[in-house]
């Protein structure tokens, strides 16, 4: 699924997977799409570094996006927690 409405789609659903992983429950539909954007950004670049390729699929994709969204929520639990 490729294009704007893909990139939404899957934004979406990788966020509100990574929200109810870690929080319990979603962020909201904008917060949940910005997050999976993001997390496919870093989830592709976590992948990347260890030495796994994404296939492309759209499951691939949320699997991706789902995992780098999880990276981000954490980190940003760590930094919050310092304070």
């Amino acid at each position: 699924m490729t294009g704007l409405i893909g990139a939404l789609i899957i934004g979406g659903i990788s966020g509100w997977l990574a929200g109810k992983f870690l929080k319990g429950s979603g962020f909201g539909v904008l917060m949940n799409i910005i997050l999976g954007l993001v997390g496919g950004i870093v989830g592709g670049v976590l992948f990347r570094f260890i030495g796994l390729a994404s296939t492309g699929s759209i499951i691939g994709e949320i699997v991706t996006g789902f995992v780098g969204a999880v990276a981000l929520l954490m980190l940003v639990g760590w930094i919050k927690g310092r304070k």
